[in-house]
């Protein structure tokens, strides 16, 4: 049974730290999906699973200017974002398509700042599902608690 989801906002539970970056890689730059440096320090893009996470794109810590209309509306080229780190807070973000995961699993990176099932010992671990999801057939929101 899948866990309610906040409204209006992506984190559930606790205070995380937050730093604000300008986005300068739009694709896929969707409040709760994971994030990386661009080509400087104050630039961010999505995270790959190549990629080491700087930590979760936010929504309600974003400047009301530069926030996008809906938690499910990406933000533009040039927007300073709020970027979610420290870990201990619960948020929604997005499961892979092709996976289906119990709550507790650990999670990893994927593609587009997206989330998969992790391989313990050779995967980092970004976060816990706190809710079993099945995305077998496209893409879901899925909370879970933040390791990074």
């Amino acid at each position: 049974m899948a866990l309610d989801h906040p409204t209006g906002r992506i984190i559930d539970q606790g205070t995380p730290l937050v730093d604000h970056y300008k986005i300068k890689t739009v694709a896929n730059m969707y409040p709760g999906r994971l994030v990386t440096m661009d080509t400087t320090d104050n630039q961010i893009k999505v995270c790959t699973a190549a990629t080491k996470p700087l930590g979760v794109l936010g929504y309600q810590d974003t400047n009301e200017n530069f926030r996008p209309d809906t938690v499910d509306t990406i933000y533009e080229v040039n927007d300073f974002a709020a970027v979610l780190f420290g870990g201990g807070f619960t948020y929604v973000g997005r499961l892979a398509s092709g996976q289906n995961v119990a709550a507790g699993e650990y999670l990893t990176a994927a593609a587009d700042g997206e989330l998969t099932a992790a391989t313990v010992g050779t995967d980092d671990v970004v976060a816990v599902a706190r809710e079993s999801v099945d995305a077998s057939g496209a893409a879901a929101d899925i909370l879970v608690a933040s390791r990074i």
